[in-house]
């Protein structure tokens, strides 16, 4: 996606796929993480969070770290899904959100977070496991740039990338800031960018409803065995 944007030739698709294929570091990352990260999404932008945490953390150091991580930048949210984790089913952490208005849900009862999550899971673990190599003391500052690449570049539920649909446009990155002769962006109008914002949210939409009815059918089926 991220190139794509930016360039094209012949057959683009299949040399970077052939490439990926001779990327030894790529093969070496497709293995299970054993850090632990509290990751956080957007149900409706997708826009992730990942934050750096230990197992030996309780209900009250973990809300701490979804204030300082997401209720900083976003606000309380209205809803959260969450696996059922000790300590998301602690009473602290419920009695916590019934008093700021926030319902809690679970996971299981929703079959399109869960195959959403197990996507993005793997993702992240493969993008850290790319980056760190061989140096595992670095994982914790490599969860920004992994973060940046996933809100940016990795459409993974829907067309637009989850930066775009929150902020109407998409990040400035390091391919933007090298000297090619790329076309620059245009600025539009209030009004245009507006209905812009608001077409890429009504796609957005359709998307997930897709998406949840993909997921939905998925889980029958798996059910009936």
């Amino acid at each position: 996606m991220l190139l794509s944007d930016r360039f094209y030739w012949p057959k683009m698709r299949h040399d970077m796929e052939k490439f990926m294929q001779r990327c030894t570091t790529c093969h070496k990352a497709k293995s299970k993480l054993r850090d632990l990260v509290f990751v956080v999404v957007d149900r409706f932008s997708k826009m992730a969070h990942f934050i750096p945490c230990h197992k030996s953390d309780d209900a009250s150091h973990i809300v701490d770290l979804f204030f300082r991580g997401v209720v900083r930048l976003h606000g309380v949210p209205r809803t959260i899904v969450s696996d059922r984790d000790a300590k998301f089913m602690s009473y602290f952490w419920k009695i916590l959100w019934a008093k700021l208005g926030t319902k809690l849900l679970f996971s299981t009862c929703h079959t399109q977070t869960n195959g959403q999550t197990e996507v993005l899971n793997r993702t992240l673990s493969m993008l850290l496991l790319t980056m760190i190599k061989k140096n595992l003391k670095v994982w914790e500052d490599c969860l920004p740039h992994v973060e940046f690449c996933i809100q940016s570049s990795s459409p993974l539920y829907h067309t637009n990338v989850p930066f775009e649909v929150v902020y109407g446009f998409k990040p400035i990155t390091p391919l933007d800031l090298l000297p090619l002769p790329l076309q620059g962006c245009a600025n539009m109008e209030t009004s245009k960018r507006a209905e812009y914002v608001k077409n890429i949210h009504i796609k957005t939409k359709q998307e997930i409803e897709r998406k949840s009815k993909h997921y939905a059918a998925k889980a029958k089926r798996t059910a009936k065995r």
